[in-house]
């Protein structure tokens, strides 16, 4: 996505991609669509760092890649998504598994996310 303003009509095969590259666990796909400076938010990031927030493009790959990294494929399914123009944030609702979550997503002008954050269900 990366020099093309997200809006709506990017967002459903923005969020294709995206689920695409989360089931292929291709961690280097879905942080090509971070900006260097994002900050990603999410309580699985406390249990494994300390943190709820890991901010940078390279920690939140170093980060994904220590939660996830032993995953070869993950079933995940897209249940729904919205797009908010107003905020320029987009908000996508997958389950993996018996696990559900909602996760939204801010983006920058260029079209790069700047903040995430996931919150994880049953």
């Amino acid at each position: 996505m990366s020099g093309q303003t997200m809006n709506r009509a990017a967002a459903g095969p923005f969020v294709a991609a995206w689920c695409a590259s989360w089931c292929k666990v291709d961690i280097d796909a879905v942080v090509a669509h971070f900006a260097d400076d994002a900050q990603m938010r999410s309580p699985l990031a406390l249990t494994l760092t300390g943190s709820p927030v890991v901010s940078g493009a390279d920690n939140i790959r170093a980060y994904w890649r220590k939660a996830y990294g032993h995953v070869e494929s993950a079933d995940l399914k897209i249940l729904s998504w919205s797009w908010d123009e107003t905020i320029a944030r987009l908000t996508v609702w997958w389950q993996l598994g018996d696990t559900r979550a909602s996760e939204f997503m801010d983006f920058d002008e260029t079209g790069r996310v700047v903040r995430s954050e996931a919150f994880y269900g049953k």
